[in-house]
């Protein structure tokens, strides 16, 4: 077992055993296997422990990575997960879908340096699942139960967060969802193969164990009123994420086998875990036996090429106008899809949707591309007269996400959302334009991380407790003067 650091010179960077692309795109099962002690130990003693963490800069809920990568060399693995669960509510989730290409081992300095990255993710879902494995992961005790309650609307990342720290602080939680489980987009969104069902089950049990209460299958604005949520409890936050698929406009995109991405990944997960879903059973939402055409190149692309794979499609293509370097899915699912025998069809761009009542396929245009634009990325343009065709009886629209109409969906106009759609809060605070009522997550920032909407929401936590304090003490000061 290794006894010190910055053993980067002499071990390379080693990822845990993949398995290989004809096996794991016949199943749904996560595509990596976990690492033993020795390579976790091995492969966190590669840590230089440098001065300026980039790891932990760049990492949205400020993980202590450095310190918990010593501890697991040192194979003082449960003092490893009390540093890494002190900062974050979900490690097993974040260890396996967190982009970390992006934020902390693309900023890795050893990585910068040309040794490669340290595998924090895998090192980070290691250390939680040793922590499960060993009962070390512990239902929420208060030190005091307090008689004020929270009423939370979602059950996904930034709501659990929330949830979990919010009864750390003693409150009632109450959990409102629409759905049937716990989980949002974890559970419906990502496909198996990056997050396993049971995985966001477990997290859910253990929070029902530490005392959150769930009312599922409850949509606020149809079940109960905005109104009579905040009735009930002394504060509310918003936490619904952001469900609506950003429309793309070209002829044909009404016919028969066109269908946004969230449609197509929920049917796959309900299937999954058991339930009855007849568009798929009908063949509608099955990519079995079919030419599939994605159109997108962020993650919600990557999983539904590499769901489509898995149904047995006969021909997989992932449509995208920009090129490799400025997409913004992660590197590492496209490598993962080529593997899988996904083909990408580069600086391309949907013209039309081909087809009589059923679409047959796509009419796309060859796309240059032009100067940055604000945001830094590379505008693309048209090449005239480059239009093709290719064979498509299934598309799938993966271009993002808006929020819902949410005056309509709250039955509410009281609600001051920005011109984007999204709730406006004052970021200091995170509450809205509605006494004690607070928001958080992609319902505030957009279609983003999980690692977001879990940072999102153990700082709404920290904002309401303040703000319930601050009433309470209120109200505590005409009292004590009638008694003087």
């Amino acid at each position: 077992m290794p006894n010190r650091m910055q053993k980067f010179f002499e071990l390379g960077s080693r990822r845990p055993d993949k398995r290989g692309a004809e096996t794991r795109r016949r199943d749904f099962d996560e595509i990596y296997q976990e690492y033993d002690q020795a390579a976790a130990a091995a492969q966190a003693a590669r840590c230089s422990q440098c001065g300026i963490p980039f790891c932990q800069v760049h990492c949205p809920v400020q993980n202590n990575i450095p310190e918990w990568l010593m501890l697991t060399a040192q194979g003082r693995l449960e003092e490893a997960y009390e540093l890494s669960q002190a900062t974050n509510n979900l490690p097993e989730i974040c260890g396996r879908i967190c982009p970390q290409d992006r934020l902390c081992e693309g900023n890795c300095v050893i990585e910068q340096a040309g040794h490669g990255t340290v595998t924090i993710g895998s090192i980070e879902t290691y250390i939680t699942e040793t922590a499960w494995e060993r009962g070390w992961v512990k239902p929420v005790v208060p030190r005091i139960e307090r008689e004020r309650s929270v009423g939370i609307v979602g059950a996904g990342p930034g709501a659990l967060a929330a949830a979990e720290q919010l009864r750390r602080k003693g409150y009632q939680v109450h959990v409102y969802d629409r759905y049937d489980r716990v989980g949002g987009l974890l559970v419906y969104g990502i496909p198996n193969f990056k997050l396993e069902k049971h995985v966001v089950e477990r997290r859910a049990e253990l929070l029902r164990k530490s005392g959150v209460s769930f009312h599922m299958e409850c949509e606020i604005g149809r079940d109960m009123s905005l109104e009579e949520l905040r009735a009930r409890h002394d504060a509310v936050l918003i936490a619904i994420g952001v469900y609506k698929a950003r429309e793309i406009k070209v002829p044909g995109v009404g016919l028969n086998g066109v269908y946004p991405a969230l449609d197509y990944l929920i049917a796959a997960n309900r299937k999954g875990l058991g339930d009855e879903v007849p568009a798929f059973d009908d063949g509608s939402l099955d990519a079995a036996g079919k030419d599939m055409v994605v159109i997108g190149g962020g993650d919600t692309a990557m999983d539904c090429v590499r769901t489509a794979v898995r149904q047995g499609a006969r021909s997989v293509k992932c449509l995208y106008r920009r090129d490799r370097q400025n997409m913004p899915g992660s590197r590492r699912e496209v490598a993962h899809a080529e593997e899988e025998g996904v083909e990408f069809v580069w600086l391309s761009a949907p013209e039309a949707f081909l087809g009589n009542g059923r679409v047959e396929g796509v009419r796309a245009l060859r796309m240059h591309l032009g100067i940055p634009d604000a945001t830094g990325r590379h505008t693309p343009q048209v090449i005239e007269g480059s239009n093709y065709t290719l064979a498509a009886d299934m598309v799938i629209t993966a271009l993002g996400f808006d929020p819902e109409d949410l005056p309509s969906l709250f039955d509410t106009g009281e609600l001051t959302l920005t011109r984007w759609g999204t709730i406006k809060i004052d970021f200091r605070t995170m509450v809205t334009s509605m006494d004690g009522v607070f928001a958080a997550g992609d319902i505030v920032r957009g279609a983003s991380l999980v690692v977001w909407a879990i940072r999102d929401g153990r700082d709404a936590a920290e904002e309401i407790h303040k703000y319930i304090t601050a009433k309470e003490a209120a109200r505590a000061q005409p009292a004590a003067r009638a008694v003087a």
